[in-house]
């Protein structure tokens, strides 16, 4: 039996987790889960699953729960803020966390739960895009294992079993194109937020699900891989596969192509995550090829959709400059779904950001949060929000 500690379980990925431990009651059991403002998300989960311990980031909607729990006598323990994150990740009963809050905000909690010898299921990629060299480190140093959740990352950890790092060629993510696929630049003029969430193939949260329409979120998993596995920007590809069939690979020296293929189903990579390195029966619809009948493929357009460059850019340059690419793209994003500020102007405001900062190296957690709130600091002023 693992004991599950999961940051973020209301959205999308976490949602996903639940029902993965619900469908797994002998193999997992939920200790502790934080959420933000979903009232009644909270409620459903303690009533379902009764853990231990919640986080609730908002007072107002902790004050509501706790109102709850009382008045309904469940014997909860509930956490208040940001502090309240960092404490369900170093419980001593938990034995994995899952990381499936959204942004910037999931890297101290995560850093804690490495540090307290937690094994991490990760699916928040900004905690590798912003401090990849000191997780990496940290999970070494404290022998935790970080086993990744999102699909390109877990299909490219999956091809890699068996086969040593060494022997790698490139590491090949695929992307789906996002809902703009084949579109002008002229044609993203006047993209709306309700627009830009619709993706074709994937269920997901706004902010992952705009950063997936303007290839930000590929440039983010490019970032992230080179930590996860080690590998040189040189040596990862991304490519357009429409179909979301294939969700990455590996290219080995010898010329062979090791691929992972399923349903476009999150509950696979999470369930993986947390019964590796075995395997269980499946909980989502097998791959049917009659009904696929067909897997193309596309070099992505970096000319229409900039952020993908962006994001190489920054993870070459390396240093402080991914933090400033990842900070300018949560805030343009959250503008953009305020409707403060157009589609497109999503990544002018990125590529502004990194021209604005001068690169700086030898980073630490103090530095990447401080750069954090500068970057916001100057869109605000400049954009006058």
């Amino acid at each position: 039996m693992k004991n599950i500690s999961i940051l973020g379980a209301t959205g999308s990925v976490g949602k996903q987790t639940l029902q993965v431990i619900r469908n797994e009651k002998e193999r997992f059991k939920l200790v502790a889960f934080s959420a933000n403002k979903n009232y009644q998300g909270i409620i459903d989960i303690v009533k379902e699953f009764k853990p231990k311990y919640v986080a609730v980031v908002d007072k107002y909607i902790c004050e509501k729960v706790r109102d709850y729990c009382k008045c309904e006598n469940i014997n909860i323990e509930i956490l208040e803020g940001i502090q309240g994150l960092t404490t369900i990740s170093i419980l001593s009963e938990v034995d994995i966390v899952v990381t499936s809050i959204v942004g910037m905000i999931g890297l101290v909690p995560t850093l804690n739960a490495i540090r307290a010898g937690k094994d991490i299921a990760l699916a928040n990629k900004e905690t590798l895009v912003t401090g990849g060299e000191i997780v990496m480190r940290e999970a070494e140093k404290y022998n935790v294992r970080i086993l990744p959740v999102d699909s390109e990352h877990s299909a490219v950890f999956q091809s890699l079993q068996g086969n040593d790092i060494n022997s790698v060629d490139k590491i090949i993510l695929t992307a789906s194109g996002g809902p703009f696929r084949g579109k002008n630049i002229e044609d993203l003029v006047n993209i709306t937020p309700e627009e830009a969430i619709k993706h074709p193939n994937w269920s997901m949260g706004k902010k992952i699900s705009i950063d997936s329409s303007t290839l930000v979120n590929k440039g983010l998993e490019v970032i992230e891989a080179r930590w996860l596995f080690g590998i040189d920007y040189n040596n990862i590809e991304v490519i357009i596969h429409p179909e979301s069939v294939i969700h990455s690979m590996v290219g080995y020296k010898d010329g062979s192509i090791i691929a992972q293929l399923s349903s476009a189903d999150m509950i696979l990579p999470i369930q993986y995550a947390l019964n590796y390195p075995n395997r269980q029966n499946s909980l989502i619809s097998k791959l049917n090829f009659y009904e696929v009948g067909k897997l193309t493929f596309e070099k992505p357009n970096i000319t229409n959709f900039r952020g993908l460059k962006l994001a190489y850019d920054a993870g070459i340059e390396g240093g402080i400059m991914p933090t400033i690419f990842n900070a300018a793209n949560e805030e343009a994003v959250q503008l953009f779904l305020e409707k403060k500020i157009k589609y497109l102007d999503i990544i002018k405001i990125i590529e502004d950001s990194m021209n604005n900062f001068e690169n700086r190296g030898n980073i630490d957690l103090e530095m990447i949060l401080n750069y954090e709130k500068m970057v916001r600091r100057f869109i605000q002023d400049k954009y006058n929000f």
